[in-house]
């Protein structure tokens, strides 16, 4: 079977790639060309904002399934259904647990009660859509000017309600692990590395939850989705089984890198920087049964050697340009002192 992946180059994407190559399909990259997959596969570079560019990808291609790992506007959405009518069987969304009703409460832009979780597949969606949207809107030359046009709500709508083409939906976590450009690890393992005896959180945060995925895991499942023929129209959450809080998630970190210290609560909202006690009361974790039960997923790598290999690559490639406020050890030892629960 031949795969049309976009994006397809970094983090994720090259564990989506070997996934597929390994199961013996023929894929091919549309990407900017900025970064190169390893790999025996076929490039096409262009900007996949441009209609046309998607659409020469499709005819050229013929592929049956698209996976979309790199969908972030409507508009992505819309021009890869049009070039995909009447070629392409299916079309994979690699979306986000963001679209919950629950991570509209975490970050303040709707209010109301704490969301039951686990969150399913079948929990309330957020009501107020584009959660990065600045007022006044970012000027069009802003290199992040398509924050204010980023949702995927209206993305997963249009994927699954193309009828004549099969839409799969994954929602994905938090995704951690070698490549990780968001550095997920780093603000506590730096605490550790620089010898901290203790990693103080607030106790309404260290009781937080939240689903991850190490990046190869999660790319599997983005896999299962392309070729199970179980998926087509099916939404999944993707997410280890475990339902850890904060304070639970700092300790297996210094436990996988050896860190002797400990992890402290103290008095909420004692530390800037950390989620405030009313964010924190709204959790984000959320079940991953259905993908579990009706496509079989399972994790390829546990849990301790996905961070013994997420460590040892941040260790290696240190995040450049963080604020030194980030890391006021001062700060914390003096809240420590005084703000300990």
């Amino acid at each position: 079977m031949r795969i049309l992946v976009i994006g397809g180059t970094q983090f994720m994407g090259p564990h989506v790639v070997s996934g597929l190559t390994a199961s013996g399909h023929d894929v091919v990259l549309l990407h900017r060309g900025d970064h190169e997959a390893s790999g025996h596969v076929r490039h096409i570079h262009g900007d996949r904002r441009d209609p046309e560019v998607v659409a020469a990808a499709i005819a050229e291609t013929a592929p049956e399934v698209v996976v979309d790992m790199v969908a972030m506007l409507e508009s992505d959405a819309t021009q890869l259904i049009e070039a995909a009518r009447g070629d392409v069987r299916r079309i994979v969304l690699a979306s986000s647990i963001d679209v919950y009703r629950a991570y509209g409460r975490l970050h303040g832009t709707e209010p109301g009660p704490v969301e039951p979780t686990p969150l399913t597949e079948d929990s309330p969606l957020r009501e107020h859509l584009y959660p990065y949207r600045t007022d006044p809107r970012r000027p069009p030359d802003h290199p992040e000017a398509w924050r204010d046009d980023y949702d995927k709500i209206p993305i997963e709508r249009a994927v699954l309600g193309a009828n004549d083409i099969e839409g799969v939906v994954l929602r994905l976590p938090m995704v951690y692990g070698p490549g990780d450009r968001q550095h997920r690890l780093w603000p506590y393992l730096k605490r550790m590395l620089d010898g901290r005896p203790r990693i103080p959180l607030g106790v309404t945060h260290s009781r937080w939850r939240t689903s991850r995925g190490y990046v190869s895991n999660v790319a599997g499942a983005v896999v299962l989705a392309a070729l199970h023929e179980r998926a087509s129209g099916r939404i999944y959450n993707v997410a280890e089984e475990n339902d850890e809080d904060e304070a639970s998630w700092v300790t297996a970190i210094g436990h996988t890198c050896d860190w002797p210290g400990n992890v402290v609560t103290v008095a909420d909202d004692a530390l800037e920087g950390m989620l405030t006690s009313e964010a924190a009361r709204h959790h984000l974790y959320a079940s991953s049964s259905r993908i579990r039960a009706e496509l079989g997923y399972r994790e390829s790598v546990n849990r301790e050697a996905a961070l013994a290999a997420t460590i040892a690559w941040e260790r290696e490639h240190p995040p450049h340009g963080w604020p030194d406020s980030l890391f006021d050890y001062a700060a914390e030892d003096n809240v420590l002192s005084r703000d300990r629960v």
